[in-house]
């Protein structure tokens, strides 16, 4: 059992192992560490409004897969693996090509300080021309670059997260990047 104060100092590693022999307040660590990138990347791969529903399904499966979990990638990797699989099984019942994923990677910081309205627009502008031409790509280029850049994934925990090779996540990368770059007009591409 741990204290309330150290509920919030233990390592991943030691929550894993405290969790996989029962305890649940080491669980429920991980769960209020990883609920936010999880959350974040159900939206982004297509859940829309069930993120929660996915986020809490994935929680579920995980603590009851812990006797799998290896721990090569880390568990927020495998827990997003996790999240990545009921999303695309969300996705496919719904019949739904194109998910809400996108409202998540638009939505500015409402806290961010913006000094100059001309940039502004001219950011949003980017960023709205960037989403239109992501959603135009095919879903394994956005997939990649979704879990890439927008997640902040390295290509490891990309591999795991959507069940490829590591060189497969390299290439697949750089193909999705040349093809995204070229997709964007002229004058927004350096920018």
């Amino acid at each position: 059992m741990l204290s309330e104060g150290a509920a919030i100092d233990i390592d991943e590693a030691t929550a894993v192992a405290r969790a996989r022999a029962g305890d649940l307040d080491a669980y429920e660590v991980l769960v209020t560490r990883f609920t936010a990138p999880a959350h974040r990347a159900a939206l982004l791969l297509g859940a829309g409004a069930d993120a929660d529903d996915v986020v809490q399904e994935a929680f579920v499966k995980a603590y009851r897969q812990l006797g799998r979990y290896r721990g090569d990638a880390g568990f927020k990797a495998w827990l997003l693996a996790i999240v990545a699989n009921e999303t695309r099984n969300l996705v496919r019942s719904r019949r739904r090509r194109e998910g809400l994923w996108l409202r998540a990677a638009v939505r500015e910081d409402p806290l961010q300080w913006e000094p100059d309205p001309a940039e502004s627009a001219m950011a949003r502008e980017r960023r709205r021309l960037l989403v239109e031409q992501l959603r135009a790509l095919d879903h394994r280029d956005r997939e990649i670059l979704l879990c890439r850049y927008l997640l902040d994934l390295s290509e490891a925990e990309t591999a795991v997260t959507l069940d490829l090779p590591k060189g497969t996540v390299k290439s697949r990368t750089a193909r999705a990047l040349a093809r995204l770059r070229d997709r964007m007009p002229e004058g927004v591409r350096g920018a």
